[in-house]
């Protein structure tokens, strides 16, 4: 174990990132300065003995449920938004690689001349190395979301929990930009979002996590340096375990 890694709450995580946590202020697309603080965050876990396994979102460039309100049949605007999360994917690949962290992107939908197709044991010997693993292409299936891919493969890898990035800090009973009043929960347990329906994964990615006794973690990412609070138990956050 790498110095400081007896210090960390959780050895191995999956991070969850959206594609809007990509694009920064813009309207759409990623920002590559706020790809590369990310990459930063993720290289400092992993000196500190963490092991990181990651799921990208493509909202930032495609969202297939909005489109397919629009009229588009839903599994090919599924599709199309699972091809957004492999062009983040490959670029947060790159930021990680600037950093000098290893990374690797294995896709749910074999894509050979642009990375690598999502085998499990080959994914966990990546992780075992040191390797960062990006996870592309959601599930590789329509009408299930990045978050409940993100929830998928947390077991596959045996991560101690999965934490999703938002642009808060934790789970709320109401949006509090919208609702001053809205309360902060700091613990919570899977069936209990789910009978509040609190808006924090879809009740796919909760139930996978509840029956599998997997945490989720709800965390800001808006604040350089809290993937590795996370890690140590130290940010401020919501857990979502176990009753």
């Amino acid at each position: 174990m790498t110095p400081g890694g007896s210090t960390l709450k959780y050895k191995r995580l999956l991070l969850k990132l959206s594609g809007e946590a990509l694009m920064g202020k813009q309207a759409y697309g990623i920002d590559m300065a706020v790809v590369d603080r990310l990459a930063k965050d993720v290289a400092e876990a992993l000196e500190a003995g963490a092991e990181i396994a990651i799921v990208v979102g493509g909202g930032n460039i495609f969202r297939g449920l909005s489109e397919a309100a629009k009229g588009m049949d839903r599994a090919t605007a599924d599709y199309m938004g699972m091809l957004g999360t492999v062009m983040n994917a490959l670029a947060l690949q790159n930021a990680l690689q600037h950093n000098k962290v290893p990374a690797r992107v294995l896709s749910a939908i074999p894509m050979p001349t642009v990375c690598e197709a999502y085998v499990r044991p080959k994914a966990m010997s990546y992780i075992e190395k040191g390797h960062v693993v990006v996870f592309a292409a959601g599930t590789g299936n329509p009408f299930f979301t990045t978050d409940t891919a993100a929830t998928l493969r947390a077991i596959e890898m045996n991560c101690d929990a999965v934490a999703k990035a938002t642009q808060v800090d934790g789970v709320y009973s109401a949006d509090p930009k919208k609702d001053a009043s809205a309360k902060r929960y700091d613990r919570l347990t899977h069936g209990e979002v789910l009978a509040n329906n609190l808006k924090v994964m879809d009740g796919a990615a909760i139930a996978l996590a509840r029956d599998n006794n997997l945490p989720v973690i709800v965390f800001s990412i808006d604040e350089p340096g809290n993937l590795i609070k996370v890690l140590r138990g130290q940010a401020r956050h919501t857990v979502i375990e176990s009753a």
